[in-house]
């Protein structure tokens, strides 16, 4: 056949593409696109078809090629050619391959010379080619006809540009030996798309058409109007050849003579003809497969790398053998046992840096939802006062009492005590939901082994239940054992002779209390509790509306500052006799919004009474109060502004009753808040970690069912089948690219030559054809080339990148139409 030339590299590049093929792997050694340009019947398709080795392209005068033709080489054992738009129908008869193309150009551009930029895509596999991609362009032309449009030439133009423009493209620049090569249309787009001429090849055709005494030798020696790659004769068969069915073989001896006759070409016969331009063509896809090699080697090697460990388990890994199967199964619950550790613990390999999991969620629900819920038990102050007025006018009955009877404060706080089971047992259920979660997390590396999978999921979650349900009966002992007794000798409660303290304190002077508050401002060695950026909502658009400044909370005071450098200080806001209260969510507001403001009803910043604080998200909400109410800024408790009862000594008592019940239920507090971290800590969390690594693995075995337990899954067989599959395609491709850059070599580039020639002779040329048959024809100038941002695989890192100078790349203007896009070739 006629593609002799390619015959050495396909062994190995076959031997490449069957090695990753079978696996699904594509080679990313994207050979060039070679696109054949020229004018009007200049034997465009004749070279291309020499290419292919086949005839198969339609013939005739005029405009024949009226769509581009997308033809790609695929090498198989078989011969036939596919069309994309026929789908599934393969053709074996290459005559019928013609017809084909003709019917569909016709069937998108009409019978009468239409033209369209929409490509007819067309596989042709044989065991004669290398896997490539050639395209047949419309030829350039001047004059419309039949139903062309008045600027056929510009969109002629436009569709070859949108080729030839890519970076791994090579352009064969066709020109006639019998027209004026100074006016070749072909060289001339080929010029704006390659300015260096790198990877432009010249071809003259016709060489056998020339008029007596006249020859091409100077061209073709590449001393008249020069290119950097040359010049390459061939002679393709004439319609008379073609009409009388001439073999594609005989018609290149019939070449090969004529150089060896022809006085002016002998000398260089062996320069010149199809077969030599094949060779040339062959060079530089060898030269593109070496040039790609070292990434693509690397690729391969990084690939291979990352599957070796898993390999090396799969190809130890027998379903049949019972011991084998064992082993697994301690493997895997061993491996279980440590991940469910470290994510408890903290000490991951690998450290999640988008959320929070496992220990470092749990650590959160002790210390801040905990907290946050505990606050949130307390009654409102009105209902409070309240129950607590109630309680003592019930004790003392018919009798007006003198005293404060104690049982009203006990009555009061065991109520309150017997609250806090509700956010106790909430509490639990947060932290057990969380060990579920970790251990789905943990599990999911047996979904290999379904049946192992579904039961080691029942045995830790029911393990998980019942510790829950050991753990909640501790923690409702524990409120139990606050309620049997209440500690009124507790070094920490104020005692009924503070409490009444504690209400001649409120009555201090306001002076006294600023001093105080300036003191407590100054005081160095603060401890950060809490940084983050929050919005004050509530200033008014006058003075500039609503800002976010970057806060930061101590054990002191609340500051903020312009940003978070921290440099530029705003406003200091010492926390004594300061709340907290939520604001509502404002219909049209995304933000979380709560208050801070002075219980002495003092502005806390310049002539705001209180501080609307807003946060994105209520997980940051949460936080901030958590961290306030550490910092001892407390939820707000509302006065009491409905009647007032007339007896002074009642108000007195209640008011001392209240005092007491807040000092005892904040030692109630303090207790819950360390006692219920200790007690999940220890009946759940570890009891479930040491569950895991210590019993179950017997109660799986105790299951009687070992066997099916380490049943693989269809889909875990498939992609252990395929891991090795692809692990040895990958060693065989690395020792097949080993061979080839061993076994081939590299030619280098011709220097650059002065081919401003092409330039200024096409424009004048340009000028001079202005007007055709006397007739001025409105038009612009032909569009240059475009500057085609590289996408996909056929990108520049695809493409002749190393054979191509960048950095001396005229900058290209777009073209004046924007052409159809070019389909995704399948």
């Amino acid at each position: 056949m006629g593609n002799r030339g390619m015959e050495e590299l396909i062994p190995l590049v076959n031997r490449l593409q069957e090695a990753l093929g079978t696996v699904g792997q594509s080679c990313s050694l994207h050979l060039p696109q070679i696109a054949v340009v020229g004018g009007q019947s200049a034997g465009k398709s004749s070279v291309l078809e020499n290419f292919v080795g086949r005839d198969f392209l339609p013939r005739g005068s005029g405009v024949v090629t009226r769509r581009p033709l997308i033809l790609q080489l695929l090498n198989s054992n078989k011969e036939y050619g596919e069309f994309f738009h026929c789908k599934g129908k393969k053709f074996t008869d290459f005559d019928e391959i013609r017809r084909e193309i003709e019917a569909e150009t016709c069937r998108l551009t009409g019978s009468n010379k239409g033209i369209s930029p929409v490509p007819i895509t067309l596989k042709i596999h044989s065991p004669h080619v290398l896997n490539m991609t050639l395209v047949d362009l419309p030829g350039i032309t001047k004059v419309p006809v039949g139903d062309q449009p008045a600027d056929i030439e510009y969109q002629i133009r436009d569709i070859i540009m949108q080729y030839i423009c890519k970076e791994n493209c090579l352009v064969l620049a066709v020109t006639p030996a019998n027209t004026d090569l100074a006016n070749s249309d072909a060289l001339k787009l080929a010029k704006d798309v390659d300015p260096q001429g790198q990877r432009t090849i010249g071809v003259i055709t016709k060489l056998d058409l020339m008029d007596k005494g006249t020859d091409a030798r100077e061209i073709l020696e590449n001393q008249l109007l020069p290119l950097r790659r040359g010049y390459i004769g061939v002679v393709n068969r004439s319609q008379k050849d073609i009409d009388g069915k001439k073999d594609i073989m005989a018609a290149l001896e019939s070449e090969r003579n004529f150089f060896l006759s022809h006085p002016a070409y002998k000398h260089m016969a062996d320069r010149m003809g199809t077969p030599y331009l094949q060779r040339i063509l062959n060079q530089q896809l060898t030269n593109h497969i070496r040039d790609e090699l070292p990434a693509f080697r690397s690729h391969l090697q990084s690939q291979l790398l990352a599957l070796n460990k898993e390999a090396e388990e799969y190809r130890k890994f027998s379903p049949d053998d019972a011991a084998r199967r064992t082993k697994t199964l301690l493997q895997l619950v061993q491996r279980l046992a440590v991940d469910f550790e470290k994510l408890i613990e903290g000490s991951g390999d690998k450290v999640d840096t988008v959320n929070l999991s496992g220990g470092a969620r749990i650590n959160k629900i002790f210390h801040e939802r905990f907290p946050n819920e505990l606050i949130q038990v307390e009654s409102d102050e009105r209902k409070l006062r309240q129950e607590i007025n109630y309680a003592i006018r019930n004790i003392h009955g018919v009798r007006t009492g003198l005293f404060t009877p104690d049982m009203a404060f006990e009555a009061i706080v065991k109520k309150q005590i017997s609250s806090l089971k509700d956010p106790c047992i909430k509490f639990i259920d947060m932290v057990s939901q969380e060990l579920i979660t970790t251990v789905y997390q943990c599990i999911g590396k047996l979904c290999a082994f379904p049946q192992l999978r579904e039961e080691t999921e029942r045995i830790i979650i029911t393990e998980i239940r019942e510790q829950e349900n050991k753990c909640r009966d501790q923690v409702l002992l524990l409120v139990d054992i606050q309620l049997a007794y209440i500690n009124t000798k507790h070094e920490d409660f104020i005692g009924f002779t503070n409490s009444q303290q504690v209400n001649n304190q409120s009555n201090m002077n306001s002076s006294a209390q600023l001093a105080r508050n300036q003191a407590v401002a100054s005081r160095p060695n603060r401890i950060v509790i809490h940084k983050g950026w929050l919005t004050i909502s509530n200033i008014g658009i006058m003075k500039g509306g609503a800002k976010e400044f970057w806060f930061i909370l101590s054990t002191e005071s609340l500051s903020w500052y312009k940003d978070g450098e921290e440099k530029e200080k705003k406003y200091m806001l010492p926390l004594d006799n300061l709340r907290l209260r939520d604001v509502e969510k404002g219909f049209m507001s995304s933000k979380f919004v709560f208050a801070i403001f002075n219980t002495e009803l003092r502005n806390v910043y310049k002539d705001y009474k209180c501080l609307e604080l807003a946060c994105n998200s209520q997980e940051e909400l949460d936080s901030w109060k958590a961290s306030l109410l550490r910092a001892g800024v407390y939820p707000d408790k509302i006065a009491v502004d409905g009647q007032q009862s007339s007896d002074p000594q009642l108000e007195r008592q209640v008011e001392t009753i209240r005092n007491l019940v807040d000092s005892y239920m904040s030692i109630i507090y303090k207790t819950m808040r360390d006692l219920m971290p200790k007690t999940i800590m220890h009946l759940m969390i570890n009891s479930v970690k040491e569950f895991i690594s210590s019993e179950l693995l017997a109660q799986l075995y105790a299951l009687g069912e070992c066997s099916t337990l380490m049943d693989e899954s269809p889909e875990q067989k498939q992609h252990r089948e395929e891991v090795l599959r692809k692990h040895s395609a990958l060693k065989e491709a690395l020792t097949v690219i080993g061979e080839i850059s061993t076994s081939t070599f590299t030619t280098p580039l011709p220097p650059p030559v002065d081919s401003s020639w092409i330039h200024h002779l096409s424009s004048r040329h340009r000028k001079d054809s202005a007007a055709t048959d006397g007739r001025p024809v409105i038009r612009a100038h032909a569009p240059p080339a475009p500057r085609v941002a590289p996408t996909g695989p056929n990108s520049s890192s695809d493409g002749l990148q190393q054979l191509t100078g960048q950095h001396n790349r005229v900058a290209a203007s777009v073209p004046r139409r924007q052409p159809p896009a070019i389909p995704g070739v399948k």
